[in-house]
């Protein structure tokens, strides 16, 4: 499989955006909805827990969501109350630019492998719904994967929907660090193979299966 391919997938997903823009622009704004849930919820929790839950506190927990949003490119985020904290070392920014990337393209492959089960089943709304389900509960986008026990982080850093959004902020809050780094980047990168691997050799044997449907 070429890389112009993807490039053209690409292409035609921006110019959707581009043309149906208010489509984009009302689940842009709907998708505040669960935020605002998602701040009184934790606020409720901190005040509970005393304010500090597994080295989060109210405000970095507020700020790692905000940055959930911005990594999965639904809302720029405007609010400036939080106490918002930028890495001191250059060498996270990098790593952190180098995850996001990855995380963008495995992303990209398994939607695209997703797409091309369409050669053997003609409705994959179903099967896209559960993948998406795991992406959303696994991927950090719901909470923090680091709050939860150690033996299910060990477990979940095995899992694809780790490296598509908590990887590349976790590396940005430097809660990543040292010798879990190198392993995480690791890891994400053998996903990122694995993922591009899948995707073309779905393209590969689902030509031989094409079948048009209707007129």
């Amino acid at each position: 499989m070429k890389f112009a391919k993807y490039l053209t997938v690409f292409n035609l997903g921006i110019q959707n955006t581009f043309v149906y823009r208010w489509n984009y622009f009302l689940r842009a704004l709907f998708g505040l909805i669960p935020l605002a849930g998602t701040v009184f919820l934790w606020r409720a929790i901190f005040h509970e827990h005393g304010g500090s839950l597994h080295g989060y506190d109210y405000g970095s927990m507020i700020y790692y969501y905000l940055l959930t949003i911005l990594v999965a490119n639904l809302v720029t985020p405007t609010e400036d109350e939080w106490h918002i904290t930028l890495p001191a070392n250059v060498s996270t920014y990098f790593c952190a630019v180098i995850s996001l990337l990855m995380a963008a393209f495995i992303q990209f492959f398994i939607t695209y492998t997703l797409a091309m089960m369409a050669f053997w089943i003609l409705e994959i709304s179903t099967i896209v719904f559960i993948v998406y389900s795991f992406e959303y509960f696994l991927g950090g986008q719901m909470f923090p994967i680091d709050i939860m026990p150690a033996g299910v982080q060990a477990v979940m850093k095995w899992l694809p929907f780790y490296y598509e959004l908590f990887c590349p902020i976790a590396i940005f809050l430097e809660r990543l660090r040292g010798p879990e780094l190198a392993q995480t980047l690791a890891i994400q990168t053998g996903w990122l193979c694995l993922t591009w691997a899948t995707a073309q050799t779905m393209w590969n044997r689902g030509l031989g299966h094409y079948q048009a449907v209707g007129g």
